[in-house]
């Protein structure tokens, strides 16, 4: 196939542009705002987690000493109303002494529930203090979410301007390139391999592999307008004043 040098080293932008366009696509799918937002998705996952737990135990603590104060208070009901009894007298000897055992083990009881009700104070306190601890965690991280979104957002938008642009300058490239030379160009892209390279000091500028003598010989008897493919990776040869032929 032949083409115009001129178009032929066309190629040679459109391969710079297609290489601008991979890493800016690159760059838009691999923003390092990306991996801090799922960084930070982890650590307020773990402080949501944690302030779910410390809810359920403040709830758990709360009917555990509602149960207790319930207990209590009804332990110095009656505490109350044997102590009536016993002031109001009259009671035989063997009721006074039952009544007096009895006030004896419910006073008894009543410290020990009062004493379990202290430290289940003491636990509501640590669990409160949980409570604002994984609240503070998620509000401070959430903050972080915003700001980190913010700098996401405009990085992209940046990223995205780039592409816009070298999108352009690509759609203004290809006018000037005859369709059957951009043709063999686009198909090689394709098969996921650079389109074309400059030949330079023996070297294929797509692939960087050394093309023998006799490869660079019927190089070099080559018409300037015929189009040269590397045998090795298939990309168009670019001649200019570079390659040393």
């Amino acid at each position: 196939m032949k083409a115009d040098p001129g178009a032929q080293r066309l190629l040679l932008d459109l391969a710079d542009v297609d290489a601008e366009i991979a890493r800016i696509d690159h760059r838009r799918a691999s923003l390092p705002e990306d991996a801090e937002l799922a960084e930070l998705s982890k650590r307020v996952e773990v402080a949501r987690d944690d302030l779910v737990r410390a809810e359920i135990s403040a709830e758990d603590l709360t009917r555990e000493y509602r149960r207790m104060e319930g207990e209590a208070n009804g332990m110095a009901a009656r505490e109350a109303k044997d102590s009536a009894q016993l002031t109001a007298g009259g009671l035989a000897p063997k009721a006074l002494s039952e009544l007096q055992h009895e006030l004896t083990g419910l006073a008894r009881r009543r410290a020990a529930v009062e004493d379990d009700m202290l430290g289940v104070m003491e636990q509501q306190e640590a669990v409160a203090a949980e409570q604002q601890r994984a609240a503070a965690t998620i509000d401070q991280v959430d903050a972080e979410v915003a700001t980190v979104r913010e700098r996401r957002d405009r990085a992209l938008a940046a990223a995205t301007d780039d592409r816009e642009a070298a999108d352009a300058r690509r759609t203004a490239l290809i006018a000037d390139i005859a369709p059957e030379l951009l043709a063999i160009y686009d198909r090689q892209r394709a098969s996921g391999r650079v389109g074309a390279g400059l030949l330079r000091a023996r070297r294929c500028g797509a692939c960087r592999m050394e093309l023998d003598r006799g490869t660079i010989a019927s190089i070099s008897g080559a018409s300037a307008d015929d189009v040269i493919r590397c045998e090795e990776c298939g990309a168009v040869l670019v001649r200019t004043a570079e390659s040393g032929l």
